[in-house]
C-alpha cells in the first residue's frame, strides 16, 4: 500500500494537486488581498497621490468641531449636512495636494526659521504677556485631533502656498480708470423733496360689511390658520430624570466634598508690597523705614538708590506668591506687618502686609445639598450612557415606546404642540427637556415622517430622546367667528394701505405728467419736506433724512424725476431735486482708500483664477464608493 502511494506521489498529476493544494490555502491566507486586487482604496486621486480614508474622515471630524464649536453644539447635525461636509473636507484636501505638487514642481521650500517664527507669531499660541506658550500650543492640537509634525506640516505647506500666491499677487495695482469713477460713484450725495404717507394718517375707512369680513378672511388663509399640529409621545434619557432614584450614602458625600473641597473655600488674600536688595544690612535699612511709617513711593526711591527694587505683587493668596520662603513670611503677618530681611536666590526680601481680605471656608452642611446634586448628575450620566443601549436593543425589537420608558425610567410625555412647542390653546407645551434640548427635539419632531420607528437622538450633550408621531394635523382656516377681531384689524389695516398707496401712485403720476412734487403735494393736502444733502449709505451718528427703503431708488432716479416706496410706516414719495457730485481730487486719502480697496479685490480675483487653473490642470479622479464612506460624526 506504501509503496503504491509513493508511486503515486511521483507522478505529475499528484505533483499537480499539490500545487494547486497549496495555492489555494495561499489564497485563502491573503483573501482580502485578492478580493481587493485592482480596486482602488483611496478617496480620491491627484496626480497619482492619494488622499486616503482616514485622512479624510478625519479632515472632515476637525471641520464638524469647528462648526460645531462656532454654533455651541446647539445645532443637530443632519446627514445631508454631514455628507456637504465631508465633501467640502475632501475638496480641502484636494486643493492642498494640488498647491504642494505646484510647490514642489517650482522647487519652493519654507525654511525651518521662517516655519519657527511663524508659530511664534500666532495670536492664537500667545501668552497674556505676549509669548509663545506651549501649554497652549499643546491645547490647541488636542482640541483639533493633530499632532505637531501634522501641524506643521500644514503651516509649512501654507508659507510655501504664500510664496506662490505672492508672486501671482505681487505688481498688481487699481487702475485709474476704475477708482476715480468708483470714489465719485460712492460719494455722489443728494437732495430731495420728500412726501411721506404713514398708515397712521389715512382716513378711517368705513365699517366693514360682513361679505368683505368673510371675503378678507378667506383671501388670507396664511394670516388666520392655526399652524400644523402634532401629536406625538417623547421619551427623554438625561442625567436630570435618572438624578432623583439614585441615592447617595452620607460617607460617600463626605467623600466628595473632600474631593470637591477647594470649590468651596475661599482662601485668604493679602495684598502685599517687597523690596528686594542687595545686602542683608540695605535690607535691614528699609525694613526700619517701613516699620517707621515711610510711604511706598519712598521705600522705591530708597531700595533704588541703594541698587535694589521695590514691587507691588499685588493681592494674591498663599498659592500666587512667587516663593514659598516669601508665602510663610508674609502670611505670618498682621495687617501693617514688616517682615525681617529674607534671603532667597534673588537677593534680600522685605515684605509688607497692607491688607487682609479674610478667607472663608463653608463647612459640609452648609454645602451638602449641592454636593448631593453634583455626585447624583455624574452618577446618573454614567447609568445614562449604560442604560442607552439596554433602550436602542428594546426600541429595535418593537417594544413601544411608552413601555420601553416605564421600564426604563424615562422622561415621558405624550402631547400636542406646533414647531414652537406650543399647545393648541397657545400655552407651553410641558416636556422632559429645556433649552436648546427642547429645541433640537423639536425641529427633529417636526422633520420627520410620520410611522417612523423610534431611535435614541442626541439633543445637545448629555441628554437622549426618542419619539413617536401620533397623528399630524395640518394648518386650518380658523373660524371667522374666532379669529373676527383679528380680521376686522387686518381689513381696517389693509385699507388704510390701500388708501395711502393710492395717493402715493397720484402724486408719481402727476410729477411724471410734468408737475413738480411740491405743486401736486400741495394739490394734494400734503406737507413737503426738502431733505438735507445725503449719501448712500446711512451716515453714521447722524439721523437718515431718508427712509432707507427709498435709497436705492433715489440714486436710480434721473433729476427732476420721482420715484416711491412702501416703507415701514406706509409709503413715500421723493423727487431727486439735486446731484451733488464728489471730485476724487479733493480727497487723496479716500482716493487712495479706494484705490486700497480695488486693489485688494483684484488681487483676490487674481488668486481665485490661479488656484483655479491649478486645479483645472491638474489630474484628480474621485472614488465614489469611498468618498460615501467619508462621514462627519
Amino acid at each position: 500500500m506504501l509503496t503504491a502511494l509513493r508511486r503515486l506521489a511521483s507522478t505529475w498529476l499528484a505533483k499537480l494537486l499539490f500545487v494547486l493544494l497549496i495555492l489555494s490555502f495561499a489564497i485563502w491566507g491573503i483573501e482580502d488581498i485578492v478580493r481587493n486586487f485592482g480596486r482602488d482604496g483611496a478617496v480620491a486621486r491627484v496626480g497619482g497621490e492619494a488622499i486616503e480614508l482616514p485622512e479624510a474622515q478625519m479632515a472632515a471630524r476637525r471641520e464638524m468641531q469647528r462648526i460645531q464649536r462656532q454654533l455651541g453644539g446647539a445645532m443637530e447635525i443632519t446627514p445631508q449636512m454631514s455628507g456637504a461636509i465631508a465633501r467640502q473636507s475632501v475638496e480641502s484636501l484636494v486643493m492642498d495636494r494640488v498647491q504642494r505638487q505646484e510647490a514642489a514642481r517650482l522647487r519652493l521650500a519654507a525654511p525651518e526659521a521662517a516655519l519657527r517664527d511663524y508659530v511664534f507669531s500666532i495670536p492664537s499660541f500667545q501668552s497674556v504677556d505676549g509669548r509663545f506658550s506651549r501649554p497652549v500650543f499643546d491645547s490647541f492640537l488636542r482640541n483639533n485631533n493633530l499632532t505637531e509634525p501634522a501641524f506643521l506640516q500644514l503651516l509649512r505647506a501654507d508659507l510655501e502656498r504664500q510664496q506662490m500666491v505672492g508672486a501671482v499677487r505681487a505688481g498688481a495695482s487699481g487702475p485709474e480708470t476704475l477708482v476715480r469713477p468708483l470714489l465719485a460713484w460712492e460719494r455722489e450725495r443728494r437732495v430731495a423733496n420728500l412726501v411721506r404717507l404713514p398708515l397712521a394718517a389715512a382716513a378711517e375707512p368705513g365699517a366693514p360689511t360682513p361679505e368683505q369680513l368673510a371675503r378678507f378672511h378667506e383671501n388670507n388663509p396664511d394670516r388666520f390658520s392655526s399652524p400644523e399640529y402634532r401629536r406625538y409621545s417623547v421619551a427623554v434619557l438625561s442625567p436630570e430624570v435618572l438624578a432623583p432614584e439614585i441615592e447617595v450614602s452620607e460617607a460617600d458625600l463626605r467623600a466628595a466634598y473632600e474631593q470637591r473641597r477647594s470649590q468651596f473655600e475661599t482662601p485668604e488674600r493679602r495684598t502685599i508690597e517687597q523690596a528686594v536688595m542687595l545686602s542683608e544690612e540695605a535690607a535691614r535699612a528699609v525694613a526700619e523705614q517701613w516699620r517707621g511709617g515711610t510711604d511706598f513711593a519712598a521705600i522705591e526711591a530708597a531700595a533704588r538708590a541703594a541698587g535694589g527694587q521695590a514691587v507691588s505683587l499685588g493681592t494674591t493668596d498663599r498659592e500666587g506668591m512667587p516663593l514659598p520662603e516669601l508665602a510663610d513670611a508674609a502670611f505670618s503677618l498682621a495687617a501693617g506687618g514688616v517682615s525681617d530681611p529674607l534671603q532667597t536666590p534673588f537677593g534680600w526680601h522685605v515684605v509688607k502686609v497692607v491688607s487682609v481680605e479674610a478667607g472663608d471656608d463653608r463647612g459640609f452642611e452648609a454645602v451638602k445639598g449641592q454636593v448631593a446634586a453634583a455626585v447624583k448628575q455624574e452618577r446618573a450620566l454614567d447609568i445614562a450612557y449604560d442604560r442607552a443601549n439596554q433602550v436602542e436593543d428594546v426600541l429595535a425589537g418593537g417594544t413601544p415606546l411608552a413601555e420601553a420608558a416605564q421600564r426604563f425610567g424615562l422622561g415621558f410625555a405624550t402631547v400636542t404642540t406646533d414647531s414652537g412647542g406650543r399647545t393648541p390653546d397657545r400655552g407651553a407645551a410641558e416636556l422632559p427637556l429645556a433649552g436648546g434640548a427642547r429645541d433640537i427635539a423639536l425641529r427633529a419632531i417636526f422633520e420627520a415622517q410620520p410611522g417612523e420607528m423610534p431611535r435614541l437622538v442626541e439633543a445637545g450633550q448629555t441628554a437622549l430622546f426618542a419619539f413617536t408621531i401620533d397623528e399630524v394635523i395640518p394648518p386650518a382656516l380658523r373660524p371667522l367667528a374666532e379669529v373676527e377681531d383679528a380680521v376686522r384689524s387686518g381689513w381696517t389695516r389693509d385699507a388704510r394701505r390701500r388708501s395711502q398707496e393710492e395717493r402715493a401712485a397720484a402724486l408719481l403720476a402727476a410729477v411724471k405728467g410734468g408737475q413738480s412734487l411740491a405743486d401736486a403735494a400741495r394739490q394734494a393736502g400734503l406737507a413737503v419736506q426738502r431733505t438735507a444733502p445725503f449719501g448712500r449709505g446711512p451716515a453714521q451718528g447722524q439721523p437718515q433724512p431718508l427712509p432707507a427703503e427709498l435709497l436705492g431708488p433715489v440714486f436710480s432716479t434721473p433729476l427732476n424725476q420721482a420715484t416711491m416706496a412702501e416703507t415701514a410706516e406706509g409709503f413715500a414719495v421723493a423727487e431727486v431735486a439735486q446731484v451733488l457730485p464728489f471730485d476724487p481730487d479733493q480727497d487723496q486719502l479716500a482716493l487712495g482708500q479706494t484705490r486700497g480697496t480695488v486693489e485688494q479685490a483684484m488681487l483676490a480675483d487674481l488668486e481665485q483664477q490661479y488656484l483655479s487653473a491649478l486645479r483645472a490642470r491638474a489630474e484628480v479622479t474621485y472614488n465614489a464608493e469611498m468618498l460615501g464612506q467619508v462621514t462627519a460624526p
